[in-house]
């Protein structure tokens, strides 16, 4: 097919968005390799973003111009299916590819790539899910208020023993521990997670085991999971929350905090597969409940997806300001992969394509009901 035909192609595509290829405006796309329309077209999403990690295309604003094209629901519009395509949503129905065996994949492929990294992007606390901005101006401010709100939703109480399931760096089970007093079990599948946890929490009642979810053993008063749902995989959703209704207390409560979808998956993204977060997909609330049903008594959902780009947003200026630090131990092409996965994220959820949930489950169902607006104020 001749350029200007596949160059047509894509900018009809692009049309209903109101993008412009080689366009004046923040969201429009700059062209540098003419084989990026034949490459996009024949290869989708994950050509879209390897051709960006090798420099063919920029863009001023990247999280503007993923808004207009998953407002616009361009994304299906436009999808094509390439051998790849297919062979992964082949593989996702016959393999369960978040069992045990490559539970530690995500740890080695995305949590285990430097701390320097994170430690730089994130929140002092090192907190790796949405904020939350309700009152909050600085990133720092934001976490610690959703980590008081998560504690408030359980009504911890000194003395409770807390489960954390997918404990990250550490920063729920410090906070939790210092304000709240109680004890809390934290598991990671990540080494560089657990030994910075380890040492953040030295000296308060908290422990940090390297432990894959269906290891747990033990009874809890609270269990909280928060940004790890999303690695679960379909498959496991039922193991999962059988796992917590184990392992929760009859009186316990379960807080599940995660980024989910709107519509029920059994695959993610391929670039997002391939470079990001392998073997990772979004829950839906159908998916959410199926799971759930029979086991607990949902007791609140809180939805704040709309915090997720402001939190992204921080993430990136943190990134970009310095980078100057981390340029000696990851290359360029690292760098504009990085950017396209935070920019990308943020247009998701402007566009409401991605949403964030806070869901409260109890086993028995708490009498009285759950408090008015969802927080025990302790």
């Amino acid at each position: 097919m001749k350029l200007s035909k596949t160059k047509e192609i894509v900018q009809k595509i692009l049309d209903p968005a109101d993008v412009q290829i080689n366009g004046s405006r923040p969201w429009d796309i700059q062209i540098h390799n003419p084989n990026f329309y034949k490459r996009v077209l024949s290869g989708g999403s994950l050509a879209l973003g390897e051709s960006y990690m090798d420099g063919w295309w920029d863009c001023v604003a990247l999280d503007q111009f993923f808004e207009r094209i998953l407002e616009n629901r361009l994304d299906r519009k436009a999808r094509t299916f390439p051998k790849l395509s297919q062979w992964l949503m082949f593989i996702t129905k016959i393999i369960n590819i978040q069992n045990r065996s490559r539970a530690f994949v995500i740890s080695k492929r995305h949590y285990d790539l430097g701390n320097d990294l994170f430690s730089l992007m994130l929140d002092k606390g090192l907190n790796y899910s949405c904020a939350y901005w309700e009152k909050a101006k600085t990133l720092d401010g934001a976490q610690k208020d959703k980590l008081d709100l998560i504690c408030r939703k359980m009504g911890l109480k000194p003395g409770m023993k807390v489960l954390d399931v997918g404990c990250g760096w550490g920063g729920f089970a410090k906070f939790a521990a210092e304000n709240f007093s109680v004890q809390v079990l934290g598991i990671t599948v990540s080494r560089e997670q657990m030994k910075f946890a380890k040492n953040i929490c030295r000296g308060l009642d908290v422990e940090i085991q390297l432990k894959d979810y269906r290891e747990i053993n033990g009874k809890f008063d609270r269990i909280v999971s928060i940004g790890m749902f999303e690695h679960v995989g379909y498959k496991n959703y039922r193991t999962f929350m059988k796992v917590i209704h184990r392992c929760l207390k009859t009186d316990g409560l379960f807080l599940l905090h995660t980024i989910a979808g709107n519509t029920s998956v059994r695959s993610t993204d391929q670039w997002i597969n391939k470079y990001i977060f392998p073997n990772s997909m979004l829950p839906s609330a159908k998916q959410i409940t199926s799971a759930a049903e029979g086991l607990f008594v949902l007791e609140h959902w809180h939805s704040f997806g709309q915090y997720y780009a402001k939190t992204l947003m921080a993430w990136y200026d943190n990134f970009t300001k310095n980078w100057t630090r981390l340029k000696d131990s990851y290359d360029e092409r690292f760098q504009r992969m990085w950017n396209y996965y935070l920019l990308s994220s943020v247009g998701s959820f402007r566009s409401r394509r991605n949403q964030l949930w806070q869901i409260v489950f109890s086993k028995k169902g708490l009498k009285g009901g759950y408090p008015f607006g969802g927080l025990f104020f302790v």
